[in-house]
């Protein structure tokens, strides 16, 4: 189980999750509970390229649809394939509910997103 204290985040109220060579991606409780009931999400392919900040899928709620964009640069090597069937997963469980799981391939990239305190001052200021 993920717990914020161990995850990095972005301006885009996304949540990464670095194990190794290897994150994370998924959305915050702040931007899933902005967003409403989301009702479907449009993944990347594995193997797909993306630079930090490109847009690489959409999550759909009953209110919107948002851009979901790479935190850092990497490569995809798995999807969450389930929540195209279930994407209240999300909803339900922000911080299990990951869309993609890439290759980081420039780790010095992770110092440019937020710690757990700095997210949380963030979000206060969205509020």
């Amino acid at each position: 189980m993920r717990e914020m204290k161990d995850l990095l985040f972005t301006n885009e109220h996304e949540w990464v999750d670095v194990q190794g060579e290897e994150a994370y991606v998924g959305l915050t409780e702040f931007a899933s509970k902005a967003l409403g009931d989301i009702v479907f999400v449009e993944l990347p392919e594995v193997d797909d390229e993306f630079s930090m900040g490109d847009s690489f899928g959409v999550v759909e709620s009953v209110k919107a649809a948002a851009d979901m964009y790479m935190p850092i640069d990497g490569v995809v090597t798995e999807l969450n394939t389930e929540l195209e069937d279930e994407p209240a997963q999300i909803n339900q469980a922000p911080l299990e509910g990951w869309f993609l799981k890439f290759k980081v391939t420039n780790k010095e990239q992770l110092g440019e997103l937020m710690t757990p305190a700095d997210y949380e001052r963030f979000c206060e200021e969205e509020a």
